[in-house]
């Protein structure tokens, strides 16, 4: 322990140190990096005094929250990371429904405690992520449709820069940082805080699931596609196609939050759309939806994805979706899993230009991921995954910035150029500029200055 621990209000990690290891995991066992010091920030003042230590001793910052993004920007190698799941905590005001909640708290934290009055506001589909890289990229939630992304519900960010002033955000207080932060990542400095508009939505969803043999899915998703496009915004239809041993499952359906009664109205088109193998309606608590898709894995497996934004979806790219980047329809249980989740409603009536966030005319979103444990099968695994990228390239309009990875980020500035328009990235860049001129925060999305 060196003597710059007496800085800190939490604890400051070196190698060797209890609790090092455990700091520096992330949710992707390929990353394996080892930083020279690791601040468990406490507070404020210790990210503060973090980031002017880092600058003293030359040293690159990443920052951890949830430890989420599958490219391990948390972890710099020798570099200080600032891990703040010290700083979790989530304050409601339920007569205002506004949530203040700190800069490491997880989804599940701010879940939970909105609920206990029957509010939230769009969170992610997973309650271990954190709740500052969801947002700061933008945030997909099963609320998007009905009340905007997460960015589009966040009132205010209180935000350490590269200098260690701390600063506050909002559309009164520097507008154009707000606009930034909007979508922007965390190029511009650590939010330390966010405040949330909530929304009563009550306790109650539907889940819909329906599942076909890929073989017989091509007519089954253009319906399922067609129903989409009409459906009420508390729905929010979702697809995905995974391997089994009598071959590929594609699995159809939709998530509504709000009354069941109300999203039992869908079933009897979804039901029209083909004879399904197997289907599942299920009537969980929010909180039990927001769960359901919490890994088992956890920080043990690795893990490599690939995204596209998509405007349309048509018959070539279904028949695209359903071979995930293989040759044919076989049952190969070591292709990625791919899947779709609608966009539209209340993420499309925002203005393309009220916020960093892009690409507001996207239909569905498209993913594919593959997880598995032996190091050995790391360049089959991420080749395959790339090959159901780019099967769904021809058809794409863009990415989202969370969703892109260390090697398209390394390739200069084209993933990032694929995230954000011609004109929002100039926009990006002058706040970049202003903010952080010298890209202390680079371990990102990055967003290069212009000086």
């Amino acid at each position: 322990m060196t003597t710059t621990a007496a800085r800190f209000d939490g604890r400051l990690l070196t190698p060797g140190d209890a609790g090092y290891d455990t700091a520096r995991t992330v949710w992707n066992a390929m990353v394996d990096r080892h930083p020279r010091m690791i601040v468990r920030a406490a507070g404020v003042p210790d990210v503060v005094a973090a980031v002017r230590m880092a600058q003293e001793l030359d040293l690159e910052i990443g920052v951890r929250c949830g430890g989420h993004n599958v490219a391990g920007f948390a972890v710099p190698d020798g570099g200080l990371m600032i891990d703040l799941t010290l700083m979790g905590g989530v304050r409601i005001d339920p007569a205002r429904r506004r949530a203040r909640v700190q800069g490491g708290a997880l989804l599940g934290a701010l879940d939970r405690a909105s609920q206990a009055y029957g509010l939230a506001t769009t969170a992610g589909n997973v309650s271990h992520t954190g709740v500052g890289g969801l947002t700061l990229g933008g945030g997909m939630g099963w609320l998007a449709r009905q009340h905007g992304l997460a960015c589009d519900n966040v009132v205010s960010y209180t935000m350490v820069t590269a200098q260690g002033d701390v600063v506050t955000a909002s559309r009164n207080e520097n507008p154009d940082l707000f606009w930034g932060l909007r979508g922007g990542g965390g190029n511009f400095g650590i939010v330390t805080e966010f405040e949330f508009q909530l929304h009563r939505i009550g306790t109650r969803t539907l889940v819909a699931e329906f599942d076909f043999r890929a073989e017989d899915a091509v007519p089954v998703i253009e319906g399922w596609r067609d129903l989409n496009a009409v459906a009420p915004r508390q729905a929010t239809f979702t697809a995905s196609v995974a391997g089994s041993p009598d071959g590929p499952i594609a699995t159809l359906g939709f998530v509504w939050v709000g009354d069941p009664a109300e999203g039992r109205r869908l079933l009897p088109a979804m039901r029209a759309l083909g004879r399904p193998l197997a289907s599942r309606v299920t009537t969980p608590s929010y909180l039990e939806l927001q769960q359901r898709d919490d890994s088992t894995g956890g920080h043990a497996s690795r893990r490599y994805s690939k995204g596209h934004y998509l405007r349309s979806f048509p018959t070539a790219a279904i028949e695209a979706f359903l071979l995930r980047g293989g040759a044919d329809l076989s049952a190969s249980l070591d292709l990625p899993s791919v899947g779709l989740q609608a966009h539209g409603g209340a993420i499309a009536d925002v203005p393309e230009a009220d916020a960093a966030f892009s690409h507001r005319g996207t239909m569905f979103e498209f993913g594919a991921g593959s997880r598995w444990s032996d190091p050995a099968e790391d360049d089959a695994r991420m080749n395959a995954t790339r090959a159901a990228g780019a099967s769904l390239e021809p058809y794409a309009s863009g990415v989202y910035v969370n969703s892109l990875t260390a090697d398209e980020l390394a390739d200069g500035q084209r993933g990032v150029r694929r995230a954000y328009s011609a004109a929002k990235l100039a926009r990006l860049t002058a706040v970049k500029t202003a903010y952080d001129p010298a890209n202390v925060f680079h371990l990102n999305q990055n967003i290069r200055p212009a000086c």
